[in-house]
């Protein structure tokens, strides 16, 4: 697993963060893709609790835990996007202050 996972890394390192224009635009991607994941996500989950809260098993049986268990995974899906966003905004303004810091 930790191979995949350094593979991974040293893939997106040389793919995207090695070219400022794909980074620009991968960080514009990730940030819509942790807007759209998370608008109304905290609604949908108190909807979903409540919906539990009432009728228990029921509500359950009747497709909550699957709505709860997709919730969680858009959840999980906007947390990476933003480390995607938050990853190429850190490489962005790195490249864009390095020769101002370099000068001073």
């Amino acid at each position: 697993m930790r191979t995949l996972s350094i593979t991974a890394k040293r893939w997106f390192h040389r793919a995207v963060l090695s070219r400022s224009w794909l980074t620009f635009l991968v960080m514009g991607l990730a940030f819509f893709a942790f807007g759209v994941g998370t608008y109304n996500i905290f609604m949908l989950l108190s909807a979903n609790f409540d919906l539990i809260a009432h009728y228990g098993w029921r509500a359950l049986m009747d497709g909550a835990a699957r709505q709860f268990v997709e919730l969680s995974v858009t959840g999980y899906l906007s947390m990476a996007a933003y480390v995607v966003f938050k990853a190429c905004e850190y490489r962005l303004t790195h490249d864009l202050t390095a020769d101002r810091l370099e000068r001073d």
